[in-house]
């Protein structure tokens, strides 16, 4: 019985320890969204520049090989950012943006009788 609530307690631990560990990544990851500049083109929960893409529900559309590729390598449209940032800046980054989950906001028009 002792060794079940010792586990019990190692994996409680070890949990917190992730979620402190996740959140501080993805505190650090805004974080070089900001320092990087990214936010000029791309803007999150209506913060940001509009030349690029709103990334308020990145998280749910891209996957993080798909965030790393365009990041790295960039597009027609987006430059490279491979050689500015540090592996780990470019793994926080993915972090924060992964968790921009937002959904799109509902942009019906309901239209008004003249």
């Amino acid at each position: 019985m002792r060794l079940l609530l010792s586990v019990a307690v190692l994996i409680l631990a070890f949990s917190s320890f992730a979620i402190a560990s996740s959140r501080s990544q993805r505190a650090h990851g805004a974080a070089v969204f900001s320092a990087s500049g990214c936010q000029h083109c791309h803007s999150i929960g209506g913060v940001g520049g509009h030349k690029g893409p709103d990334l308020s529900g990145v998280g749910r559309r891209k996957s993080k090989a798909e965030m790393r590729q365009q990041i790295v390598f960039g597009s027609k449209v987006m430059p490279a950012f491979g050689d500015d940032l540090e592996p780990g800046e470019l793994k926080d980054l993915i972090a924060y943006l992964k968790s921009c989950r937002e959904k799109p906001a509902n942009t019906q028009h309901v239209s008004t009788p003249n």
